[in-house]
């Protein structure tokens, strides 16, 4: 008799069932549109769907998504909805420009984030993550309750202000983690004018104040080139090699205007860390809830630990705490939707023959939070089971099943950056500390511009 525990499966909306009006179909994308997708979104390769005008395809299909993404990249363009949703807060950061103003920005960013740069930001990673233990470990209240969302936002807001602008960013942690959430409140959710396909011009009413938020980060960003700015002329043989000052030595002449440089540092400070901090307390919440699991991170990462090994080793040395890293970014992706449109009609023919025609126009649907918890594709697919990543079943997984990252050209420059830091943060954190839930622990899966616990995350913190 098989007598291993029942795996954990966290909260998340169940598929809907039947065909919603489309004031309903409005009302649910305002509230959370991750409980908008029907029962076909998680049973089916793809599907067309009509909301009014706008024709979607909704794909899930590994072999077809590697063709959007990939094989026929060219031939689609960010859509319409995400345009109006993102630009109005990242402009032409990259992860919303297009054309040459994307390959002038990819090219002078990627220099940093190659897998040989991004390892040496080990030690610093590992330093601010022992620094922030460190407030943990200085709690009056021994064991103590805290908001683990938060607490991870104010972690990877320490570790990219050290790594990417080697601590000069004009911000203090605690104003930054309250800019965040307000601009995702105010500006990450989409607008039923969004919905309706309307004019940028046309006001947002979701956003109201919005705008004020929006000029907070504006000056957090142009302070901190100011400051970068000044000391690449006063003292240039002092002047840190890192993310900001590659950025301001491209300004001008072919390289990238001072717009465009200030739309990639907001990008960066605002979005390039929300994802990894949603994903590091997703998986806290997550472990908690599998014990078992758990004690096999625990045992894994003391005895790394002990070795004294390099921390720029961790992420092949842990497999048990990658694992459950990325299993917690498949049950809730921080990046949920990929959003795409046709520019020309196209057609796919599956390898059983099964042919799908893509119109002109239409928009098509990559949703990583449907396709990670597709049937077709995974066991058990809305069970944390995190042994799914461990190295001898990995090879199992299809490349294009599996997106938290997204694929093609545009996949997250920082990709390898994140794990690393994710790796180092949660080794840190479960070495010295054991997080387990509270009664006051009811999360629920909320789409911004990243999938958030809404009302946060509270968790115990106990010393171990």
């Amino acid at each position: 008799m098989d007598m291993r525990p029942e795996p954990f499966e966290p909260p998340a909306p169940t598929p809907r069932v039947g065909v919603p009006s489309y004031l309903k179909i409005i009302k649910t994308v305002l509230r959370n549109p991750l409980e908008l997708w029907g029962e076909p979104s998680y049973t089916l390769p793809w599907i067309e769907t009509k909301f009014i005008t706008q024709r979607t395809l909704i794909v899930n299909d590994p072999g077809l998504i590697r063709y959007i993404l990939v094989e026929n990249v060219s031939n689609y363009e960010m859509s319409k909805v995400r345009r109006l949703i993102l630009r109005p807060i990242l402009r032409d950061g990259l992860l919303t420009a297009e054309g040459e103003i994307w390959k002038r920005s990819r090219k002078a960013i990627a220099p940093v984030f190659t897998p040989r740069h991004a390892k040496g930001f080990a030690g610093q990673m590992l330093r601010r993550s022992e620094e922030f233990v460190e407030r943990y470990a200085a709690a009056k209240v021994k064991p103590f309750t805290t908001n683990v969302a938060s607490d991870m936002t104010e972690l990877t807001f320490d570790i990219l202000a050290e790594t990417l602008f080697s601590g000069e960013v004009a911000v203090e942690r605690e104003g930054f983690v309250q800019s965040v959430e307000e601009l995702l409140h105010r500006m990450g959710r989409v607008d039923p004018m969004d919905i309706l396909l309307a004019p940028e011009w046309l006001p947002r009413l979701t956003r109201i104040g919005g705008k004020k938020v929006m000029n907070r980060f504006r000056t957090i960003v142009s302070e901190t080139m100011a400051l970068r700015r000044q000391r690449m002329a006063t003292d240039p043989t002092g002047t840190p090699n890192d993310f900001l000052t590659l950025l301001l030595q491209t300004e001008g002449a072919n390289g990238l205007s001072t717009e465009e440089i200030e739309d990639n540092i907001l990008t960066f400070i605002g979005a390039g860390h929300e994802t990894t901090a949603r994903a590091l307390a997703w998986t806290l919440y997550c472990v908690a809830n599998t014990p078992a699991f758990r004690e096999a991170m625990e045992t894994e990462i003391d005895g790394v630990m002990k070795s004294g090994a390099d921390p720029v080793e961790w992420l092949t040395l842990m497999p048990h705490v990658l694992a459950a890293f990325e299993e917690a970014m498949r049950l809730y992706p921080p990046a949920p939707s990929i959003n795409r449109a046709a520019i020309e009609e196209d057609e796919w023919t599956s390898p059983t023959g099964e042919r799908v025609r893509i119109p002109k126009g239409i928009a098509v649907l990559v949703m990583p939070w449907t396709l990670h918890r597709h049937v077709l594709y995974w066991d058990r697919p809305r069970a944390f089971m995190p042994e799914r990543f461990l190295p001898e079943n990995r090879e199992k997984l299809h490349r294009f099943q599996y997106l938290p990252f997204g694929a093609g050209p545009r996949i997250c420059i920082g990709a390898t950056f994140a794990l690393q830091e994710a790796v180092i943060a949660l080794a840190v954190l479960m070495h010295r500390f054991r997080f387990d839930v509270t009664d006051e622990t009811k999360p629920w899966p909320v789409q911004r511009l990243t999938t958030q616990p809404r009302g946060g995350l509270p968790m115990r913190v106990s010393a171990r």
